[in-house]
């Protein structure tokens, strides 16, 4: 295959797929594609009110959608805990899709006091991927996608800082998330196959997408990039990447997926390369050790 694009998802009837920070951007394309294609799509998002408007939009395109809103705000471990419990009442659970996240913003704190970015990018997916682990085991077949960016290669784990109490750069924050978010794709995969489980995991990255993510770029780049598709891929095109790791056939645990133009900026999806932090085996595993410690959420896989 050439490149995944949107037309190259399978029928997805009879699937159950949970899509985070499905209100907007990539996730709603994703959300979009994947109920067009017949699946029944629970949609994570902050606000009930975004999200009917998205579910509204949706079913202007596909009438027969099936969409279900599903509160999450993952600035606050407790709502991660009680959508998991939602998600858990369903009958199955196909594919978990940890799309949500927050791009170079202002330095926050979330509810449990966790840097922002750490928190809601990369702590807050690990705490749901665990808590709904043994419903995706319950599918054969069953895959976790977690989202990436290619700012993964610039990123460093700062183990000594790791909520930003000595110091903050909104970038280099962004950066270390995201590497986090692929280590524990990785871990995650190597952990469930070492265990014999169904469920795969997949990561993804959306290339540069114009999205609301982009609102932190600086003004010049924020004017220029929706209005060249020459350096961005649509948001449409971005939710290519995560449609292919959720629902191609050739896809196998471990993989990464991402645009296959201009250093992985734009274009159709393929698996991609990442860095060698990222295939830290050690680190990943403190990271993993870390994460626990830090939601108090154990998925329960031992290391290999």
């Amino acid at each position: 295959m050439s490149g995944f694009t949107e037309k190259d998802v399978p029928d997805q009837s009879g699937r159950t797929i949970f899509v985070t920070g499905a209100n907007s951007g990539v996730g709603f394309h994703v959300a979009r594609v994947l109920a067009g294609k017949h699946a029944r799509v629970l949609m994570g998002c902050r606000s009930e009110e975004r999200a009917k408007k998205a579910m509204n939009r949706i079913k202007a395109e596909h009438p027969i959608a099936r969409l279900e809103f599903i509160a999450l705000d993952q600035a606050n471990l407790a709502s991660v805990r009680i959508a998991a419990e939602r998600v858990k009442q369903e009958p199955r659970l196909d594919v978990l899709i940890n799309n949500a996240g927050i791009m170079a913003v202002p330095m926050g704190r979330t509810e449990d006091g966790f840097e922002s970015q750490f928190g809601v990018n990369y702590l807050a997916p690990f705490a749901l991927t665990g808590l709904l682990l043994a419903k995706l085991g319950e599918t054969r077949g069953s895959r976790v996608v977690t989202t990436s960016s290619i700012a993964h290669k610039r990123g460093k784990i700062d183990f000594d800082d790791i909520n930003a109490d000595d110091h903050y750069d909104a970038w280099a924050r962004y950066a270390q998330s995201k590497l986090a978010d692929l280590m524990f794709a990785y871990e995650l995969d190597r952990r469930l196959a070492g265990a014999g489980r169904k469920t795969i995991s997949v990561a993804a990255h959306p290339g540069m997408a114009a999205t609301e993510l982009t609102r932190h770029l600086p003004a010049p780049m924020q004017k220029l990039g929706p209005a060249t598709g020459a350096l961005f891929n649509s948001s449409a095109q971005g939710a290519w990447p995560t449609l292919m790791a959720a629902t191609a056939r050739g896809v196998s645990g471990g993989d990464y997926c991402g645009p296959n133009q201009m250093f992985e900026t734009r274009g159709k999806a393929v698996k991609v390369g990442s860095s060698k932090a990222s295939r830290d085996n050690a680190a990943a595993q403190r990271l993993w050790d870390l994460s626990v410690e830090m939601t108090g959420v154990d998925p329960g896989l031992a290391a290999i």
